[in-house]
């Protein structure tokens, strides 16, 4: 039953928030979230003692076909969990100070994103798994396409197609799978158990690869997300770039890799090759970038693609710092658009060439933002650099000149993030930012949280790396 409260608390909040008004939908939303995060809590409690055992539930979808609704729970699941609720109090907290038309429906669709979003790291059939990977999209579609910015219906257009395409290729193989499993199951456990006959895994990696590449994104199929990451709101981009794209680097460890093992392995260089090239091609896009907004934008997809080289490399080094560097880089990137989100809403641009001299007037904001982004750029003792430098390790060990090119995601990236810090926060003072607001009470209790997770997990990256071991170990195996 903890399994269902997981999905309850969420599902609950959304149909409730929908029939208010007003700030008291902010507000509930903010309430929700935090009972969702103490459940959390709660729920790792019992994860350490008790194991997956207590989060088991199983019952019939159907007789005839055989269909299930399996969740579960494991140390990757609860690590994502984990930290889809640490993040949604922090993204909802983070628009106290903003006016939001209709915040009722906005509220409401965050709420149901969440629903799914922990759907799809607790559902261990495939067909539950495809349902809340599918219903994902529906709220984010309408948060970017109500609320998003200039020429939002081309970009979230384009997102929406993007994303459904891959997502009808998914659904072909999990149809595939299903007439070719001996149980005639999609169940996790059956399907690892029985992985695919090797004459049909080629070309099923490329059903799952395809859809798991978009999501996250992978070159060439990224070309979605830099627009619509500067379109869709803020709140809208926190949760695509913090939470939604775990899901498809997620997805490769969970069904990819233990269902089609023969074809990850047949097709193991051109994954783990087009993940480095997505690093080099983004980071030197990203230096270019004079908008603050997207230049973010490329920098997640280099980081991005270090995990899926890592994950690639298929040692335990790449899987489990995979697994730390989600977490690490869903806690960064959330901290870096909403810093870009207070520039802007301050400056109403972003502009990285038009601003300097915020160190003068705004020196709470300028602290919390450095320490992000030294976060981002893997400074040791910092979260970002745990996973980077085991993600980097895997690739060294699977192949010594990719590694070299992957590495180019540090190097790289503390030229273009601390260039773009030098000129906004550092540089000479500008006289429209003379009268640059510091931080209001919720962006510096938002700020001041992500800071502090940055050193914690840094510091202390251990019950994560405790967390995964076993799973992943087994995934080797």
């Amino acid at each position: 039953m903890l399994s269902l409260t997981l999905l309850s608390i969420p599902l609950i909040a959304s149909i409730l928030i929908l029939f208010t008004r007003g700030n008291l939908s902010r507000s509930l939303a903010l309430v929700f979230t935090l009972v969702q995060l103490a459940f959390t809590a709660y729920a790792y409690t019992v994860f350490k003692s008790e194991g997956a055992a207590a989060f088991d539930f199983l019952a019939n979808w159907s007789v005839k076909p055989v269909l299930n609704i399996h969740f579960s729970m494991d140390g990757m699941s609860m690590v994502m969990i984990m930290l889809a609720n640490v993040l949604l109090p922090l993204i909802v907290l983070s628009g106290f100070n903003r006016d939001t038309e209709r915040p009722h429906i906005f509220y409401s669709l965050m709420l149901l994103m969440q629903f799914a979003l922990n759907g799809v790291f607790i559902s261990f059939d495939g067909f539950i798994y495809y349902i809340f990977w599918e219903l994902a999209l529906i709220p984010i579609y309408f948060i970017s396409f109500n609320w998003g910015g200039e020429n939002r219906a081309q970009v979230t257009l384009k997102f929406f197609i993007y994303t459904l395409a891959g997502s009808l290729l998914m659904l072909f193989g999990f149809l595939f799978l299903y007439n070719g499993s001996p149980a005639h199951s999609l169940d996790w456990a059956s399907l690892s158990a029985n992985p695919a006959c090797d004459c049909n895994q080629s070309w099923l990696f490329w059903l799952f690869f395809i859809a798991f590449a978009i999501k996250i994104p992978i070159i060439p199929f990224h070309t979605w997300q830099p627009d619509t990451y500067t379109t869709a709101p803020t709140q809208g981009t926190m949760l695509l770039s913090g939470i939604m794209l775990k899901m498809g680097t997620y997805s490769l460890l969970r069904w990819l890799i233990p269902i089609v093992p023969d074809g990850v392995k047949e097709w193991q260089y051109v994954a783990i090759t087009l993940s480095v090239i997505g690093i080099v091609y983004a980071s030197v896009i990203a230096i270019m970038q004079r908008d603050l907004k997207r230049l973010l934008a490329y920098s997640s997809i280099a980081h991005v693609g270090l995990i899926s080289a890592g994950i690639f490399a298929l040692n335990l080094s790449g899987f489990q710092g995979s697994m730390v560097q989600m977490f690490a880089h869903g806690i960064n990137v959330v901290g870096l658009f909403y810093c870009a989100d207070i520039i802007m809403n301050r400056t109403q641009h972003g502009e990285i060439e038009g601003l300097g001299g915020v160190r003068l007037v705004a020196p709470k904001f300028a602290t919390c933002f450095m320490i992000i982004i030294l976060g981002s750029v893997a400074l040791p003792l910092t979260n970002g650099f745990v996973g980077e430098f085991m993600l980097l390790f895997s690739v060294y060990q699977y192949n010594t000149w990719l590694s070299v090119f992957a590495g180019l995601t540090i190097i790289l990236g503390a030229v273009y993030m601390l260039r773009m810090y030098q000129k906004m926060i550092l540089g000479n003072p500008v006289k429209e930012n003379m009268n640059f607001p510091d931080l209001m009470w919720n962006e510096q209790l938002v700020l001041v949280s992500i800071g502090i997770l940055i050193i914690v997990m840094g510091v202390f990256p251990g019950p994560i790396l405790e967390l995964t071991e076993p799973v992943l170990k087994n995934l080797i195996k």
